[in-house]
């Protein structure tokens, strides 16, 4: 399998790379803005499984040139499996919010992965079905609980899972399965930073687990579907 998954340089993006990198037969892509993490993330691969195939990548997905990305994806050829991971988080009251508050999130939340899939689509589902795993949120998700001071990451969340229903219904007819998963409470450093008095009922590692797996068996039985993967909301 070839895959792809941003925001690998910490937490669940990290933890998810990580397993996959070290099953036989893969070859991961990992996308990330700090070089050094990614290297870290490389030599714990190898540690775990000296055969493993991971490739780090620094890359912005909101802000770089993708046609960097080129020269991978012609080794690549064949893309099976896309994790729109990376996302960012600003805590402020909705009043506070500044226009290029506005901007960053959505750059990174919502329009990272349209980038990342215009460009990757034409790689997808040429042999095999090919399968797009968004990354949202259950603060996105309609009908849970909702908590002051997440407004625009909220709707950038909810944005990715609108996304997902449609290109579904795009990509019919092209051999590619979109689904996103809408994550709840998880020890990451995100979390920590947003509800530090709170402890979640998972780890990243133990989500990793759950992502992994779906992404390479959840397109058998879902398509355009949004996910809600949480024990709890904080």
């Amino acid at each position: 399998m070839n895959i792809i998954i941003t925001g690998a340089s910490s937490g669940i993006g990290y933890e998810t790379a990580l397993k996959l990198s070290t099953e036989p037969g893969n070859k991961v892509l990992a996308i990330a803005r700090s070089e050094d993490k990614l290297m870290q993330l490389h030599e714990r691969s190898k540690v775990l499984n000296p055969n493993s195939e991971l490739i780090p990548f620094a890359f912005d997905i909101a802000h770089s040139d993708y046609k960097e990305l080129d020269h991978l994806l012609g080794k690549l050829n064949e893309i099976d499996i896309l994790i729109n991971n990376a996302g960012l988080m600003i805590k402020k009251p909705f009043l506070e919010l500044e226009e290029q508050d506005w901007t960053s999130i959505f750059s990174v939340n919502l329009f990272g992965p349209v980038k990342l899939i215009r460009k990757l689509s034409p790689y997808m589902g040429k042999i095999q079905t090919s399968h797009i795993v968004n990354i949202s949120s259950m603060g996105g998700f309609q009908g849970s609980v909702k908590f002051p001071g997440l407004t625009a990451y909220a709707a950038s969340k909810a944005a990715l899972s609108n996304l997902t229903e449609v290109l579904a219904a795009e990509f019919q007819d092209k051999n590619i399965k979109v689904n996103c998963l809408a994550i709840g409470s998880v020890e990451t450093s995100m979390l920590a930073n947003t509800f530090p008095d709170y402890k979640a009922p998972l780890t990243a590692s133990e989500m990793a687990d759950f992502i992994s797996d779906f992404s390479l068996q959840g397109y058998k039985y879902f398509n355009g579907k949004v996910l809600p993967v949480a024990l709890s909301t904080p």
